[in-house]
């Protein structure tokens, strides 16, 4: 394993607050994050998540304990000193007027400028690799106010890229994203990790993506005290259940997803197997069912063929219905 990159030593964090004792929102921990790796910091809202990254980030003091890179303390360093060993990603959104791509990507390059700000051939060097990085060449040249939230987080992450940190920090990054620009955030996070040696500390609320991105993951419940582990072991040790814990909601252990509670009022059996499978088992637990793989007497059995043309079967009794989508299986089950 590789030499620690960020170290955290019993760091709490939290408010001062005049005339009595601070407020706590995250309890002592001590942990460590080792070069090109990610990791996910999650909790649900109000944890005190932003708190803790503002605190590791130097932009917030801690009340108590140390917060060390490379082996000196963050809040004792410079901002000019910080700002080459670390970049920060916030969640707000920004409008910066008619500034490029490529003009907003500069701005990274301030630590190394000076306070005439010109930019050197190796500063454009830096700026067009970040920009290449992320895989946003197309747009360097647009301003930033006309384009997508997926197209504007690719170009601040490359510029906090061309700050060359060891270190990125982001909130929430995929906040304001679909689906798809969520997945393709987290993977090119992942992938920025890999390549340039570069660990990234992010907090973020898709769960599914933390799970199969992270190499190591900060559980923050509300109670403060954060669980450090693999995905994995957190899932295993129940410490989802308890940190999400919810009448709401609960969490399944295998699946690693969060479910609404549903009575099962009605059973069925499903033979079969392959996505057309999984679609309908979960198109028929949404509609009270609980699903069986082995025959039970005077029960209905759904078989699923997902040959060339998929197909679906109802047998109950001595009848057998055949149906072609599942919107058509529930139809025929709600009128037997």
């Amino acid at each position: 394993m590789s030499v620690p990159l960020l170290q955290i030593q019993s760091l709490s964090a939290g408010y001062p607050q005049r005339g009595i004792l601070p407020h706590e929102v995250v309890h002592p921990f001590t942990t460590q994050i080792h070069p090109g790796t990610v990791t996910c910091l999650i909790g649900p809202n109000g944890a005190g998540k932003s708190t803790l990254l503002t605190t590791i980030a130097g932009m917030q003091k801690p009340l108590h304990g140390h917060v060390l890179l490379e082996g000196a303390d963050i809040h004792q360093m410079s901002i000019t000193a910080r700002a080459k060993r670390l970049s920060v990603v916030l969640t707000q959104k920004m409008e910066v007027g008619l500034f490029t791509g490529y003009a907003l990507v500069a701005m990274g390059r301030h630590p190394y400028t000076g306070l005439m700000g010109k930019l050197t051939g190796q500063d454009h060097d830096v700026i067009r690799r970040s920009i290449d990085w992320v895989g946003a060449g197309q747009l360097a040249d647009r301003p930033f106010n006309q384009m997508s939230d997926g197209e504007r987080q690719k170009i601040l992450i490359a510029r906090a890229l061309a700050q060359e940190p060891n270190l990125l920090i982001l909130d929430e990054p995929t906040a304001y994203l679909d689906l798809p620009r969520r997945v393709e955030c987290m993977a090119l996070l992942r992938d920025l990790a890999l390549r340039t040696g570069c660990a990234v500390l992010l907090s973020t609320h898709d769960l599914d993506l933390a799970l199969r991105c992270a190499d190591q993951m900060w559980l923050l419940p509300y109670t403060g005290q954060v669980q450090v582990g693999l995905p994995e072991d957190l899932v295993l040790s129940g410490a989802f259940e308890s940190a999400f814990h919810s009448t709401s909601v609960s969490f399944d252990r295998m699946t690693g997803a969060f479910h609404l509670p549903e009575k099962r009022s009605k059973v069925a059996v499903l033979e079969g197997e392959g996505t057309h499978f999984v679609w309908t088992k979960r198109a028929l637990e949404r509609q009270g069912y609980e699903v069986l793989t082995a025959r039970q007497p005077h029960t209905p059995v759904i078989r699923v063929d997902p040959a060339d043309e998929p197909h679906w079967q109802i047998i109950n009794d001595e009848t057998c219905v055949e149906c072609h989508s599942v919107d058509a299986l529930l139809v025929n089950l709600r009128n037997h």
